[in-house]
């Protein structure tokens, strides 16, 4: 499991923060700024379309004033009386130069065009009588002529013989501007904006580049008869427009819009610009906010740290690693608080100490008294014994033997007292097999009379040849032998070591059929003085066998312990000539 520090997990933290609530900032700066800019252009566009409005009321003021004076005129009277086509085609030239209009037009009083003027050449004199049947069936003023290519805005102005009270009609005068490229032009500027004349689901002109003309049709028509100027959102060759259309002659049958396009992307180029700039002021803040908090969380967390590194010392034993108190807050405090309790676990510890020490002279001053109690009973028993005249030699011989038994018992608690005290370094190493150690402690247990019974097999796999101190050793298997024998039945006792290779050592298993080791001194059964079921038992046997097998480098440990079977294990590394130095 990995483990992370506090000031990494508060750095950590610090920055997801700073980092989240940055881009919360920009993205709320963002729609903030896309409503606002979205509201500037529908403004924009209704101000275009307002302006466009106030345009074009100006134009038909113009043009009606133009083509009223001009029906005033004696000698357009006098033209039309002379009822000759090709001399009012001819003559009315510089009365259209007068005018100043793109299309002049000359009908009499039955509506038949006598005379057409046009810089336009595709349109004809035919077309003009049809725009002009259409339109005198029309109680307007204002027309619209439209001939497939060429969109004239026209006002008609009857021709009165005399005053027009008399309503004594003789002609018809039509005058008419063309809404052409220029006007466009000239509309988008005074609009700021894209414009597109339509003349039903026809397009006239626009000011959009021919790819986006094709798709400007189909998403801005209109149901006959409606008209809004809320904007709507269009796309037109991958660029995002505003768009809203006014009608330019209200019930005509043919509708004439036009359309004011304020290009969306285009307006918000500059919102790209400051996403940028947002968002490296967002990473540059980030950047310097984890400085100052790496440097703010590193001055916070130091004595923390310092505090850590202090209980990971007393957790190995380091009562003496330096702890820095400094300030007043709570963490000084804690570390205070920390450093006191340290030199009292200090101070108990030695006080602990101190008393085991003296509760272990004490248990084992009373064990070796009670040990050395009854051979030197026996002893002293025996020698007054042998005090007495009247024995014979062979009553004086079990004597001895007696008195032998007990000192040989004595002698046993001193060498065991002194092995236990003993240093690693007494050791005497030899190269040679540890089989033949077994074996010569198998032989020292079968020569006790009380064992004849007990049936103790030996088996080996692999080599057992290295370098160890085979008296030691062949100590070690004799006690742990004499304790299996002590163990099993003395008529149906069995006893087995196994010697087999592992890695560079060896395993010995030394395995009883005895009733089993107690479970209440399981746990507790390498540790000093600890005996059971025995009458003469020091509690020292296993001590001095698990002391002699760690100075050689290995362990000796109860594998298994059940009615029947009980199991000690012995692991011992065996050096080879090449692995040991000189000096060793």
């Amino acid at each position: 499991m990995v483990r992370i520090r506090l000031r990494t997990k508060f750095l950590l933290s610090s920055v997801l923060i700073s980092i989240g609530l940055t881009c919360a900032a920009l993205l709320i700066v963002r729609h903030s700024v896309q409503i606002e800019v979205r509201r500037q252009i529908v403004g924009d566009v209704l101000n275009s379309v307002s302006t466009f409005r106030n345009f074009l009321r100006q134009r038909e003021v113009t043009l009606t004033r133009s083509a009223e004076l001009i029906a005033s005129l004696p000698n357009l009277r006098a033209l039309m009386t002379t009822q000759h086509t090709a001399t009012i085609q001819d003559a009315s030239s510089d009365l259209w130069r007068l005018a100043g209009s793109d299309l002049f037009a000359l009908a009499d009083r039955a509506g038949n065009i006598v005379a057409l003027h046009t810089p336009t050449s595709g349109f004809t004199r035919t077309t003009a009588q049809e725009l002009l049947r259409r339109s005198l069936e029309e109680d307007v003023l204002r027309h619209w002529w439209f001939d497939g290519n060429n969109l004239y805005e026209v006002f008609l102005q009857p021709i009165y013989f005399g005053s027009p009270a008399e309503n004594n009609l003789f002609g018809i005068l039509a005058v008419g501007h063309e809404i052409d490229e220029k006007v466009a032009e000239e509309v988008s500027r005074i609009a700021s904006s894209q414009v597109a004349f339509r003349y039903g689901n026809t397009l006239v002109v626009s000011t959009l580049p021919p790819d986006q003309e094709a798709e400007l049709v189909p998403q801005m028509n209109h149901p006959a008869g409606r008209e809004s100027l809320k904007p709507i959102e269009v796309r037109l060759g991958g660029e995002r427009f505003l768009a809203t259309s006014i009608e330019l002659a209200p019930g005509a049958l043919t509708p004439v819009r036009l359309s004011v396009l304020k290009s969306y992307d285009k307006a918000t180029v500059f919102l790209a610009r400051l996403n940028r700039l947002v968002l490296g002021l967002g990473l540059l803040a980030v950047l310097v906010g984890a400085a100052l908090v790496f440097l703010i969380s590193h001055t916070f967390t130091r004595p923390l740290a310092n505090l850590v590194a202090g209980v990971r010392a007393l957790e190995t034993g380091d009562f003496k690693y330096p702890l820095a108190a400094k300030g007043g807050d709570e963490m000084a405090e804690v570390t205070a608080a920390f450093d006191r309790m340290r030199c009292s676990l200090a101070l108990t510890q030695q006080q602990l100490l101190h008393a085991e020490r003296l509760a272990t002279i004490g248990r084992m001053a009373s064990s070796i008294s009670h040990d050395l109690r009854h051979p030197l009973t026996a002893i002293v028993a025996n020698s007054e014994f042998l005090c007495n005249g009247k024995l014979d030699g062979k009553q004086r011989e079990e004597l001895y033997q007696e008195i032998r038994t007990a000192v040989d018992q004595t002698t046993d608690l001193i060498d065991s007292l002194l092995e236990f005290s003993r240093a690693r370094e007494s050791l005497r190493r030899v190269y040679g097999s540890l089989e033949e150690s077994i074996e010569h402690a198998v032989l020292t247990v079968r020569t006790r009379p009380e064992f004849h019974g007990v049936n103790i097999d030996l088996s080996r796999e692999g080599p057992s040849e290295g370098w160890f101190d085979p008296q030691e050793l062949e100590r070690v298997f004799t006690n742990l032998l004499l304790n299996a024998c002590q163990a099993v039945p003395l008529e149906a006792g069995k006893v087995e070591v196994n010697l087999r290779q592992a890695g560079n050592g060896v395993e010995v298993r030394i395995i009883d059929n005895g009733p089993g080791v107690p479970e209440p001194i399981r746990d507790k059964l390498f540790e000093p003085f600890i005996s059971h079921g025995k009458q003469n038992g020091t509690g020292l046997g296993l001590v001095v066998v698990q002391k002699i097998f760690r100075d050689h480098g290995g362990d000796v440990s109860l594998e298994s312990s059940e009615p029947g079977r009980t199991v000690f294990k012995l692991v011992l590394p065996l050096f080879r000539p090449s692995d040991l130095s000189p000096a060793a």
